[in-house]
């Protein structure tokens, strides 16, 4: 996958506290349907972004050659506490709750992927809603292919403590868990099993949690599916955000998603600070969900 895309691609309530990584939590959904593991995230204070010295730390549109040097420009970020899903939202649990199954390469424990970042945003509604918990999100103006959602109108209200998408500092923020190296496993991800999930070793998905967790306990955060964000991209924005709890800019064009993917060619899309945006669906893109 490229390091941006701007094309359209075809378009519970019991919380367990345990003393796993920086804490944690599995909620039992009710009901019979899936079980959302969570891992909760001391807030905190970090550095957002990469140094001009980190291999791929400038992005290049390879359609166009345009290069922004300022993409990940480093800032500082103070974000409050959060529960983040412990594995990517799995074809099991989508299909549990959503009804149908949009995947490409079809398995149970299988990280969802080939849905818009509407679609997530409406499963994070429907879990919510499932758990007795208030809806994050106001969703109006759907616009429907298939069974996707293509188009809608997105209002977040922040108060409620429901499931929604991490914003893209709270994805950057638990990727990192506490490191300040291209990755959580240091500056190389070569020398660890997690690096199968590049194309140079495969180029296909795998099982949520095959692989080792960050020191925060959660996995797949490099590879696999990249995952939406909450935020609507804007590098403009992105360099003066405000320093605490950041959501993004108001409105643009495209979404922005996190991770890298299965079909990276290289693991520089894989780092912690790489940044990726589209509007659309696509195979590699899924999701995780988490809750204030």
């Amino acid at each position: 996958m490229k390091n941006k895309i701007f094309n359209v691609t075809a378009i519970i309530a019991l919380i367990v506290f345990t003393g796993f990584g920086c804490g944690s939590s599995d909620k039992r959904s009710e009901g019979g349907s899936e079980t959302i593991a969570m891992v909760y995230i001391n807030g905190g204070t970090f550095t957002m972004g990469s140094p001009a010295s980190e291999p791929g730390h400038f992005y290049e549109d390879l359609n166009t050659g345009i290069t922004n040097k300022t993409e990940e420009t480093q800032h500082t970020i103070t974000l409050s506490g959060f529960y983040m899903s412990k594995y990517e939202v799995t074809q099991k649990q989508y299909e549990a709750l959503m009804g149908y199954n949009p995947s490409s390469l079809k398995g149970a424990n299988l990280p969802v992927e080939w849905v818009s970042w509407y679609d997530a945003v409406e499963f994070c509604n429907k879990l919510s809603q499932k758990d007795g918990l208030e809806q994050v999100y106001t969703i109006t103006g759907i616009k429907l292919k298939g069974n996707s959602i293509i188009s809608a109108t997105v209002i977040a209200d922040w108060s409620k403590k429901g499931y929604r998408l991490p914003t893209e500092a709270e994805w950057e923020y638990a990727c990192r868990a506490g490191t300040t190296t291209s990755f959580n496993t240091g500056n190389n991800i070569n020398n660890i099993d997690q690096a199968n999930y590049g194309r140079p070793y495969g180029g296909t998905t795998k099982p949520v949690g095959s692989f080792k967790p960050n020191a925060w306990g959660l996995y797949d955060m490099h590879g696999n599916v990249a995952e939406w964000c909450w935020d609507w991209y804007d590098f403009r924005y992105y360099l003066s955000s405000p320093a605490n709890n950041p959501k993004g800019p108001g409105n643009g064009t495209f979404h922005v998603f996190r991770g890298g993917s299965r079909e990276n060619s290289n693991s520089q899309g894989l780092r912690s600070a790489s940044r990726n945006a589209l509007e659309g669906r696509h195979y590699t893109i899924g999701f995780r969900v988490v809750r204030s």
